[in-house]
């Protein structure tokens, strides 16, 4: 068995399904209702070698809802890779540390490189532009978890993609693990020059899958069951994209009012995030904040239950945990957040 999770094309529909079966078995202990010691006096290493906040500490957080212990490294400055150390030399050594290893690198390939060097699960936390398996999971998840309470399923779905399609990770990762399911519609709309990589389109379009391209979000989309956003991500830039990339026109911004004159009041509203809130940014607008439709929050709660299962899995503590099982003895809120809808 490969104990790594670096892609997901090393992921078929059986296991997919699996992983969110598992998931849903983490639900009680990632919500803080119970709790369980199956890893106890295991370690995880998150390494983290480009700027983070969410996916760091998700992992960190799932892993400790398991009952382990977590070792963090976050950038290059204070890792001996800025000595110059090998990213062989950096995966052997921290193998004899640690019990899994989560690995977040600005090169794409860099993670597959370090886990060519051991035989400890890594998992990638994202590689540059190339993928971010365990946030398409999650992805995946909330869609289905959404869909459940709206009575819908994915067969026959229609889900827009929009942003930066052409440096974002996360919608890479997302769209092969979409084309695994039955027929969708899915429509790709981009800023000029940040379209989705071609060959993405043609893996999916050959799998059954509706592919459709248009410039901006100026159309009618009443029969759209999801809107998935990203914000531009300048610091993956080229020079001369720099210097030519003017900015995003709100023709491509998800807003109050793109939503409610061009949506359905069902359409989820979701985004990987950090989504840019300051003024002039044309992200994901803040004036949905407390809108039902918006996901993105749930979104990102759901990382833990996934995150978990993927723990569970890669290091075979499913049964454990089953048996592993009591409440909380700590004082949890009803709702997280205070705008919760």
């Amino acid at each position: 068995m490969n104990p790594h999770l670096l892609s997901v094309d090393t992921l078929d529909r059986d296991r997919v399904d699996h992983l969110l079966r598992v998931a849903a078995r983490m639900e009680p202990i990632a919500g803080r209702r119970e709790t369980t010691r199956a890893l106890e006096g295991a370690v995880l290493g998150n390494l983290f070698f480009e700027a983070s906040t969410r996916t760091r500490v998700s992992f960190h957080a799932a892993f400790c809802r398991l009952g382990g212990s977590v070792c963090d490294t976050t950038g290059f400055t204070f890792s001996s890779m800025a000595k110059g150390e090998s990213l062989y030399d950096t995966s052997r050594v921290m193998s004899g540390y640690c019990d899994a290893i989560v690995m977040r690198h600005p090169e794409q390939g860099s993670v597959a490189e370090f886990a060519d060097a051991t035989n400890v699960p890594v998992i990638n936390g994202g590689d540059g532009a190339g993928e971010h398996p365990s946030q398409a999971l999650l992805d995946l998840y909330t869609i289905d978890k959404e869909f459940a309470q709206l009575g819908k399923t994915l067969a026959g779905a229609h889900i827009l993609l929009t942003g930066d399609l052409l440096h974002g990770r996360t919608v890479h990762s997302l769209l092969k693990l979409l084309s695994l399911y039955d027929p969708m519609r899915i429509t790709l709309v981009a800023p000029p020059g940040l379209g989705m990589p071609s060959d993405l389109i043609e893996r999916v379009a050959s799998r059954g899958h509706r592919i459709e391209l248009r410039d901006s979000l100026a159309d009618d989309f009443s029969d759209l069951d999801v809107v998935y956003t990203t914000r531009i991500q300048k610091e993956r830039f080229t020079s001369e994209m720099s210097e030519t990339f003017a900015g995003v026109s709100d023709d491509f911004v998800v807003n109050k009012r793109f939503m409610d004159q061009r949506c359905t009041p069902d359409t989820i509203i979701m985004h990987p995030l950090p989504r840019d809130s300051r003024a002039g940014a044309n992200d994901l607008d803040v004036d949905l904040n407390g809108d039902p439709r918006l996901a993105i929050f749930r979104q990102t709660d759901n990382g833990i239950p996934v995150r978990m299962a993927i723990f569970a899995t890669l290091l075979q503590v499913e049964e454990l945990i089953e048996k592993d099982r009591r409440p909380v003895g700590w004082w949890v809120p009803e709702r997280l957040g205070t705008l919760d809808a």
